[in-house]
């Protein structure tokens, strides 16, 4: 999980689409499992079982020693408060609107990082991302259009949607936060931080109306744990074998996924504008990927290693 490893760009991408698939099951586990159970429930479940793959590999690498060494305690702080948020608002998304809307209006979010990273970071943004990054934002616009519209009717898809970009935006916040955290930090240490924070959280949301769940439901926060700690390991994995700008745009896969997990498990099938929508900002977010590689900006394995996809997955 810390050491780069020999380039190998197909089991590269295979790690990125399965960490992509597993994502997608969670998000559609957290989908069933919504209706009886508080989000916060459920994001100290995703969080404190994920605890347990992760903890068995560091284990077996030898680098527990590695994940709990930090030299920026409170950097990690501020990651685990904004990851939190996102994961939170990402859940309630899934909880009101179908599947692959809230996938892909989360699909924004490397695009509001650019944003973020030139105000808080500095980083030089030249005309060409600018541009897309404004395309992309307007097929967010029409992705939001058809739950805006006639939103009287129903409260729930507007404030679904609404949380859904939200949730993209604190996305963009923590891939952010994590680009400053490489700087002093290792990606275990990344990890294993916003895990345990992001549980602790979590369970702190004990107080406001907790369930004790089903023997199903159960079993589901147990999965939706356990899946989301192993596809982050895939995507983690997935950056030792190959660069940023070769796999991330296998992210947009999720697309995919949720579109037939949400038609299977579901009967949802988005509108039209949804799909246009998607379709705009995933078109402005592989220009994007690839004008990076273009210009020699790849992103460094560390900082995609702890980003989950634009998927509500973080």
């Amino acid at each position: 999980m810390l050491h780069g490893g020999p380039m190998n760009a197909l089991k590269g991408i295979a790690l990125q689409v399965g960490a992509t698939f597993l994502f997608t099951i969670m998000s559609a586990l957290v989908r069933i499992v919504s209706d009886h159970v508080p989000t916060g429930e459920i994001v100290f479940s995703r969080s404190f079982f994920a605890l347990f793959p992760l903890l068995a590999l560091l284990a077996w690498r030898g680098e527990i020693g590695a994940a709990v060494r930090t030299a920026n305690p409170l950097g990690h702080v501020a990651r685990g408060t904004i990851g939190v948020c996102a994961m939170g608002l990402s859940f309630a998304a899934l909880a009101r609107i179908p599947l692959a809307d809230a996938t892909a209006i989360g699909f924004a979010a490397p695009l509001l990082t650019v944003m973020l990273a030139a105000l808080l970071l500095r980083e030089r943004v030249q005309l060409y991302r600018w541009a897309a990054v404004v395309v992309g934002l307007g097929g967010v616009v029409v992705m939001l259009w058809p739950h805006m519209h006639g939103s009287f009717d129903t409260p729930g898809h507007m404030f679904g949607a609404l949380y859904a970009l939200m949730a993209a935006a604190f996305t963009a916040g923590a891939m952010v936060q994590v680009r400053r955290l490489t700087q002093t930090e290792t990606t275990a240490s990344i990890v294993f931080y916003f895990q345990a924070l992001a549980a602790l959280a979590g369970l702190a949301t004990a107080g406001w109306g907790w369930v004790l769940p089903s023997g199903r439901e159960g079993l589901l926060l147990l999965t939706i744990g356990f899946i989301g700690g192993v596809g982050q390991i895939l995507l983690t994995e997935s950056y030792r074998y190959a660069p940023a700008s070769v796999v991330a745009p296998f992210a947009y896969s999720a697309m995919l996924w949720s579109l037939l997990l949400g038609f299977i498990l579901f009967a949802e099938m988005p509108p039209l504008l949804v799909l246009l929508g998607g379709a705009i900002v995933i078109a402005a977010g592989l220009f994007v990927i690839w004008r990076e590689r273009q210009l020699g900006i790849d992103r460094t394995r560390e900082e995609a290693a702890t980003t989950p996809p634009a998927a509500p997955a973080p």
